[in-house]
C-alpha cells in the first residue's frame, strides 16, 4: 500500500502493487465450505443423473427432467442459492435440456393466478402501512380477555386474530404481522429461569397458537397460501376443459375444513398449555385496562384506514360472487368468462394508488416506494412451481414416479384422501409446502386417473396435506418467524404438531368425499 506522501504528491513515482500474503489453508477452506458445497451439489446430482441414470427406452426427456428437479430441489432444500434466484431456474434450465421453449416457461411465470398474488399483496402491504392489522389484533384481544384473564378465552383471540388476517394474505406475512403483536402481550409476563411454569406454558401456547393457526387460517382461501394457488394453476393447466375452481367454490370446502382443524388446535393447546391455576397467575400481569390505552393511543380510525378497508371488503366480496353456482353464476357472467380472479385483484390494488389519503397533499393510499417489501420471492417460487407442473406432465416423469405411489390404489375410496395427505404431510416437513405441492400433486393427478377416479379427490388431500408442516421449525418460513422469538423449541412443535396433523387428517378424511363431492363434483367423470 502506497504511504501518504505518496498520495498526496501526483508527481511522485507510482509504487508496485503489493500482493496479499497467499494463504492457501484459507482458500482451500473458502472453497470447501458448507455453502459452496451445497451449491455444488445441484448441478452436479443433475449431471449424474443426466449421464448414469436410464429410465427406459424413450424416455430421455422424463429423465433430463428428472436432473432438472434434482438441481432446483437441492438448491431449494438446501437454500444455496436464494429462494427466489433458485426459482428461477427453470427459465434457463428448461430450455438447454430440451425440456420447453424459453417463451412456453416464461409464461409460467404470469399468468391470472400469479396476478391474483400481485393485487393481493399490494392490499396486504397497504393493510400494514396503515396499522390495521394492529388495530384490528388489540381490538380482539382486549374483547377477548376477560377480568380476570381466561387463558383459553384469550388464546382463542389470539388464534382467531391470526387465522383471520391469514385468510387474506400469504402465511409468511400473516405470521410476521402477528408475531410482534404476540409478543407484545408477552411482553408484560416476567422472563428468567424463576418464571412461574403457567406463565412459561401459557407463552409457548401463544407462539404456537400463531405460527399454526396462520397456516390453518391459510387453508380457507385461494389467497391465504401460495398452495392453493398451485394447486388451482394445476387444475387449470391439466384440465382446462373442467369448470376452474374460483375463490367462492374454495372458500365453501376451505373454510368449514380449517375451521374444524382451528378448533382443533386449540383444544391442543389449551389440554396441553392451560392449567387450572394459570387464570390466577396471568391476571397479576395482563391488565385488560392496559390493552385499552394501547387500543385508545392508536386513536380514531383516519380516512386512509377506512378507505384500505373499504377496498379491501370490495375485493373479498368481488372474489366470492364472481362465479356462484351453476343456477347463479355471478357477476363474471356479464364478461363471458374473460375475468378471473387476478383481475379484480390487480384492478383493486390500482385503486390504491389512485384514492387520495387525505394526509397531504396530492398524496395517495400507496405509492410505489410503500411497495419496496413486496414479497417477490413468492411470486417467483409460484411462477417456479406452474413450470415444473407442466415440465413433469409434458416430459412423462409423472408415469415414472406415479409408480411407487400405486400402493394407493388398493386404498378403498374413503382411505384414498387421508393416505393422499400423509405422503403430503410426511415430505413436507422435509421441504417448503409449494415445493411439496409441485412434486407430489402432479404425481397424485397421474394416480387419479389410472384408478379412473376423480383427480380432485387426490389433489385436494394432496395440497392440504403440504400445508401441514408442524414438526419442525424449517418446514415453513412462519415457524422459524415463531421459533426465532425464543419461547418455543422443536419439542414443543412436535408434542403439539403429531396430533394437530391427526386431527387435520380426520377432518380432511370426513369432508372431502361428502362436502368436497358436492362442491367440486368429484363424482362426474374427467
Amino acid at each position: 500500500m502506497a504511504d501518504q506522501s505518496t498520495i498526496d504528491d501526483p508527481k511522485a513515482p507510482l509504487l508496485p502493487l503489493q500482493k496479499p500474503p497467499h494463504n492457501s489453508n484459507y482458500s482451500f477452506k473458502s472453497i470447501l465450505n458448507k455453502n459452496n458445497i451445497c451449491i455444488l451439489l445441484g448441478p452436479l446430482s443433475c449431471l449424474l443423473i443426466f449421464f448414469f441414470v436410464d429410465l427406459g427406452p424413450g424416455r430421455q426427456s422424463s429423465r433430463n427432467m428428472l436432473a432438472v428437479l434434482a438441481w432446483v430441489f437441492l438448491w431449494w432444500l438446501t437454500g444455496a442459492v436464494p429462494m427466489a434466484v433458485t426459482s428461477m431456474a427453470p427459465l434457463f434450465l428448461f430450455p438447454l435440456f430440451g425440456l420447453a421453449k424459453a417463451d412456453e416457461v416464461a409464461k409460467s411465470y404470469m399468468d391470472d393466478i400469479i396476478a391474483l398474488v400481485l393485487g393481493s399483496f399490494i392490499l396486504a402491504l397497504a393493510v400494514e402501512h396503515y396499522n390495521i392489522h394492529r388495530r384490528l389484533a388489540l381490538n380482539i384481544t382486549s374483547f377477548f380477555c376477560g377480568d380476570p384473564v381466561n387463558p383459553p378465552l384469550l388464546l382463542l383471540g389470539i388464534c382467531s386474530t391470526s387465522a383471520f388476517v391469514s385468510m387474506w394474505m400469504h402465511n409468511t406475512p400473516a405470521a410476521v404481522m402477528m408475531i410482534p403483536v404476540a409478543t407484545g402481550i408477552l411482553q408484560r409476563f416476567p422472563t428468567g429461569e424463576d418464571v412461574h411454569p403457567d406463565v412459561r406454558k401459557f407463552c409457548k401456547a401463544v407462539i404456537l397458537g400463531v405460527i399454526y393457526a396462520v397456516a390453518v387460517g391459510g387453508m380457507s382461501t385461494l389467497t391465504g397460501t401460495g398452495v392453493n394457488l398451485i394447486l388451482v394453476g394445476m387444475w387449470e393447466n391439466y384440465f382446462p376443459q373442467e369448470k376452474p375452481i374460483s375463490f367462492s367454490s374454495w372458500f365453501l370446502f376451505g373454510f368449514p375444513l380449517a375451521l374444524l382443524i382451528f378448533f382443533a388446535l386449540w383444544a391442543i393447546l389449551c389440554l396441553f398449555y392451560c392449567s387450572k391455576g394459570s387464570a390466577k397467575v396471568l391476571s397479576s400481569y395482563l391488565d385488560k385496562e392496559h390493552l385499552k390505552r394501547e387500543l385508545e393511543s392508536l386513536g380514531p380510525m383516519a380516512f386512509a384506514e377506512k378507505m384500505v378497508l373499504a377496498v379491501f371488503g370490495a375485493l373479498v366480496f368481488l372474489w366470492m360472487t364472481r362465479r356462484i353456482t351453476n343456477d347463479v353464476p355471478g357477476w363474471g357472467a356479464l364478461f363471458h368468462g374473460r375475468v378471473g380472479d387476478g383481475t379484480v385483484s390487480v384492478m383493486m390494488a390500482t385503486l390504491l394508488f389512485v384514492i387520495p389519503n387525505k394526509k397531504n397533499e396530492g398524496e395517495k393510499l400507496m405509492d410505489w416506494n410503500k411497495c419496496k417489501k413486496f414479497h417477490w420471492n413468492i411470486v417467483l417460487l409460484l411462477g417456479a412451481g406452474f413450470a415444473i407442473a407442466d415440465g413433469v406432465r409434458t416430459s412423462g416423469l409423472t408415469d415414472v414416479l406415479s409408480e411407487n405411489l400405486k400402493f394407493l390404489q388398493a386404498a378403498p375410496y374413503l382411505a384414498m384422501a387421508p393416505l393422499a395427505c400423509l405422503v403430503s404431510g410426511t415430505v413436507t416437513e422435509f421441504t417448503t409446502n409449494n415445493a411439496t405441492t409441485t412434486l407430489v400433486v402432479p404425481l397424485l393427478i397421474e394416480l387419479a386417473q389410472s384408478m379412473k377416479v376423480h383427480p380432485l379427490l387426490l389433489m385436494i388431500p394432496g395440497a392440504i396435506g403440504a400445508q401441514f408442516a408442524f414438526l419442525l421449525p424449517t418446514s415453513t418460513p412462519s415457524n422459524i418467524v415463531g421459533f426465532t422469538t425464543g419461547h418455543i423449541e422443536i419439542k414443543d412443535m412436535i408434542k403439539t404438531g403429531i396430533p394437530l396433523k391427526i386431527a387435520g387428517t380426520a377432518a380432511l378424511a370426513l369432508l372431502m368425499p361428502t362436502l368436497g363431492a358436492l362442491v367440486f363434483e368429484t363424482s362426474k367423470k374427467v
